[in-house]
């Protein structure tokens, strides 16, 4: 297979070309053709069910997960509820858009929404509870919770809504640069006031959910270079919480961990990432642009492996489930390595290529193809 991921930058597609010399930048990844080394000792991975969604296109459509249910959508404007115990669809609901995020739910409603800035949240039975519109491009899913939803435009720009009337409660602007990724950019809600979330400028905010305002604000890294797009160092992906410990990683910078309260620098080191990070109670783990895996002490920074063997193959943003971390890559392929050691342990192949991180519902770990195929696994 031979052909190009835009897995970074989307834009390039949306914009006229007048604006994309202002404010964009494009980095397409081959997918590599180097055949996989061979796994020694191979764990027992089971698919447990499949399911059709429907392509994902141009856009990343990251599944997401309450408790043992998981909730997907695609681009023709399929969302679902599926148990993810049997892969049992609850409900499937088609809105007759285009979609270009999504999705995000809390378990009670789901909220979806498309490229020109369109929110559509549903009930828990999958209908239309109400709709929105917000200024800008959006290809982050929303963020669902605390009886607020947040949308984030390309541009950085944060829209809170009142989860059950759809009233606008809040608008947070970040200060712009001249030129940023647009890759996926999440929002994570850190407690019952706080959401957390990651900006061009190469810096990381808490803000209030219920006002808008910043509690802190500081810089995963500082730009370096003299050209604009050697100073490009977007944070990227969502930025993780666990404890009093929020990670974050971005492009041409930084991977660090900051107190979640003051915005305190615990560490960083240098790593230059376009797909995100995952975070558990002792490792932070990331892909790098050229698809290492690398892993770090997420109490001290300290380096514990890092993994070469997929360089190439435009991995997704890693996952971690127990003691195994997973990536998805370019030709469909989802690898699961020894969160101990960075070894693989085993290896299973899918539809289609995977740029979505893949997400943990119960015991269950569920991977979206861009093919449009919804897929349950579970380790033995």
């Amino acid at each position: 297979m031979n052909f190009v991921i835009y897995y970074v930058r989307l834009f390039a597609y949306l914009l006229p070309p007048a604006m994309l010399a202002a404010c964009s930048f494009t980095k397409g990844i081959h997918c590599s053709s180097t055949a996989l080394i061979p796994i020694k000792t191979a764990h027992e991975i089971s698919e447990v069910w499949r399911i059709s969604v429907g392509r994902s296109g141009r856009y990343f459509f990251v599944p997401s997960s309450v408790g043992d249910y998981v909730y997907a959508a695609s681009k023709n404007g399929s969302v679902l509820k599926i148990d993810a115990t049997n892969g049992k669809e609850i409900w499937r609901t088609k809105l007759g858009v285009d979609l270009s995020a999504g999705v995000s739910s809390d378990g009670m409603i789901t909220a979806v929404c498309t490229l020109e800035g369109s929110v559509f949240v549903l009930d828990n039975d999958g209908k239309i509870l109400w709709k929105a519109n917000v200024l800008g491009k959006i290809i982050t899913p929303p963020a669902v919770g605390q009886d607020f939803v947040l949308v984030r435009t390309i541009d950085g720009r944060i829209t809170a809504f009142n989860s059950r009337t759809g009233e606008q409660k809040w608008v947070y602007v970040n200060r712009s640069v001249p030129l940023n990724l647009q890759t996926i950019a999440g929002i994570t809600l850190a407690g019952k006031n706080m959401l957390l979330a990651g900006f061009p400028d190469g810096s990381l905010s808490a803000i209030n959910l219920q006002n808008g305002h910043e509690y802190w604000q500081t810089l995963v890294s500082y730009p370096h270079g003299t050209t604009e797009v050697e100073r490009i160092h977007d944070v990227v992906g969502a930025p993780t919480v666990v404890g009093s410990r929020t990670c974050a990683v971005n492009f041409q910078g930084q991977i660090g961990c900051f107190d979640v309260l003051s915005g305190r620098v615990l560490w960083k080191q240098p790593f230059s990432s376009y797909s995100g990070l995952a975070q558990d109670d002792y490792a932070v783990v990331s892909t790098d642009e050229g698809s290492g895996i690398s892993l770090y002490d997420s109490t001290n920074g300290k380096s514990l492996w890092h993994n070469v063997h997929l360089q190439g193959y435009a991995v997704t943003a890693p996952t971690i489930i127990g003691n195994i971390v997973v990536v998805g890559d370019c030709h469909g392929f989802i690898h699961f390595l020894s969160r101990d050691t960075g070894e693989f342990v085993a290896r299973r192949k899918t539809s289609g290529s995977i740029i979505a991180q893949p997400v943990v519902a119960g015991n269950t770990l569920v991977v979206q193809t861009s093919d449009g195929d919804l897929y349950g696994f579970r380790l033995q």
